[in-house]
């Protein structure tokens, strides 16, 4: 036993005798404040990594933490000999950034409130080590960004992008094919480019990877460009290549044998190889030495407007202790905003509509819209005495938050039911969103979309957000509403023009939305 504690102290002693006595301090401090916010921000980090772990979107960022740790270590050599320095100009940094994490929390965005805990790291790194270690560090420091998952607001872009390089594929090979929306009829039967099929994880993980590539191998400007535009374009063509060979191979091989074939091969097989395939031209290329540093830092510090920069210093242990004062303000400002609730009367009920009667609802297909966490749902359907029919779904929200946000991915007119699918964006109308849907390939259905919070009226979710952001901050509740207009599309019914004299009905959508709700 003595002999074991002997050597783990030489081990920790040797550790710290390669750290420079002038760095030691500063990187406590720094690790202390990096532990103050990850501990603030937890809940950010879990549900980061939950995606990292459990989401194949996002399994490449796993790996960031390891390259950022790398390029950092590739410099060390370089970095002992500088002095770090702390920073005051860079606790508007911190402050920015803990904003970021304050809305995105507040509302209830993962991506806002991730983002802000990442750049919390960056900008406290930045205060007390000083503006010459970060900009030795410029890159690596920059790539942690890749740690805050995003791409889910690319899907339904990208599955229309691939369902049209796939229609023209199909039709170049000769194979007849009519196409709505998402969906593509053949002779071998009806092809879906669902959201698993839009290419997004290739496309996500292909930029995360051409970064650091146009980094490391580049020294060009117009070189890192024209491989960064190359590593974007190739996996949305690949994977519009890879949709319609599916689809190719299904007319003489069968459904089943293509859909087992097109998990086999093109799934990561398939994107390695155009990955290589990429590398492999661009290798001719490079132009950077890998021992390159980066940044010349002997070059930056020459000039006036960094020797400016540097000068204005601050003592470590003020700036420390202003980042976990800003920590507190911030962790109790967040406390009180979150309990910030609108009150929501007991129940609610669909009112009369002139020339309009309410009927059985009676969907040709179930249909049910997703709203988690509404204090209440609504869900009816109207006739007109020309025989029009219209459903009406509404969902009430005494707040938005994690869990219980109206605008989230996958709430709204997307029911619940399995047999549903979006089928392409729809006709554009003022103050709402619209999608058609599409139920076992038959059953079509337009649902439009609004969202009403205090004096908006949106179909807009980032407009619904800032919304709430905002009155969350000032401490102020109002309720969300969240109303879809939706109509079937049948023999005798269009349904753009139902919805339309539906809502001529009703009037101002706001007030009546509010009635409903108790607020007039």
């Amino acid at each position: 036993m003595p002999r074991s504690l002997s050597l783990g102290t030489a081990g920790e002693g040797k550790l710290l005798q390669s750290i420079p006595d002038h760095w030691r301090l500063p990187l406590g401090r720094l690790a202390l404040a990096w532990l103050a916010i990850i501990a603030l921000t937890f809940r950010d980090w879990l549900s980061m990594f939950d995606q990292w772990w459990n989401i194949s979107t996002y399994n490449h960022i796993l790996l960031v933490p390891f390259i950022v740790g790398w390029l950092i270590y590739d410099r060390r050599d370089q970095l002992r000999h500088l002095k770090p320095v702390a920073w005051w100009p860079g606790l508007l940094a911190v402050g920015i950034a803990l904003f970021f994490w304050l809305i995105g929390s507040l509302a209830g965005v993962n991506t806002v409130s991730q983002l802000g805990a990442v750049l919390a790291l960056q900008a406290s790194t930045l205060v007390l080590l000083g503006p010459r270690i970060a900009a030795a560090n410029l890159f690596p420091l920059t790539y942690m960004l890749f740690l805050v998952p995003f791409g889910d607001e690319l899907v339904p872009t990208l599955q229309m992008v691939t369902a049209d390089l796939v229609i023209a594929l199909t039709e170049w090979s000769g194979i007849p094919a009519i196409i709505d929306g998402v969906f593509i009829d053949t002779p071998a039967g009806l092809f879906e480019v669902a959201e698993a099929c839009s290419g997004v994880k290739f496309l996500i993980a292909m930029i995360a990877l051409g970064t650091l590539v146009a980094y490391s191998c580049f020294k060009s400007w117009k070189r890192r460009a024209a491989f960064m535009a190359a590593a974007i374009a190739l996996p949305i063509l690949a994977n519009g290549v890879r949709a319609w060979g599916t689809i190719y191979i299904a007319q003489s091989q069968g459904i089943e044998f293509a859909a087992g074939f097109d998990h086999v091969f093109y799934g990561w097989v398939f994107f390695a190889l155009v990955v290589a395939a990429l590398l492999a031209a661009s290798w001719r290329y490079f132009d950077r030495d890998p021992e390159d540093l980066g940044i010349d830092l002997p070059a930056i510090e020459t000039h006036h407007w960094f020797k400016n920069l540097i000068a204005a210093t601050i003592g470590g242990n003020m700036a420390f202790g202003v980042v976990a004062g800003m920590l507190v303000l911030f962790g109790g400002w967040n406390a009180m905003a979150s309990q910030v609730e609108a009150a929501v009367p007991a129940s609610i009920t669909l009112p009369e509509v002139n020339g309009w009667t309410r009927v059985d609802y009676a969907p040709l297909v179930d249909w049910s819209p997703k709203a988690t966490g509404a204090d209440h749902r609504l869900l009816g359907r109207y006739r007109s005495e020309a025989g029009q029919e219209v459903d009406v779904f509404l969902a009430l929200y005494a707040a938005q938050e994690e869990g219980r946000e109206a605008s989230a991915y996958g709430e709204g007119a997307l029911s619940t039911e399995k047999e549903w699918r979006w089928l392409a964006p729809g006709e554009a109308v003022p103050q709402a969103v619209s999608d058609y849907l599409l139920a076992n390939g038959q059953v079509k259905r337009l649902a439009q979309t609004s969202f009403h919070h205090g004096d908006i009226l949106t179909g807009s979710a980032a407009k619904l957000k800032l919304a709430n952001m905002r009155d969350r901050l000032l401490l102020r509740a109002q309720p969300t509403m969240m109303l879809i207009l939706s109509a079937e599309e049948t023999e005798t019914q269009k349904p753009a023009p139902s919805i339309a004299a539906f809502r001529q009905s009703i009037g101002n959508e706001s007030e009546w939305m509010d009635r409903i709700a108790g607020l007039r």
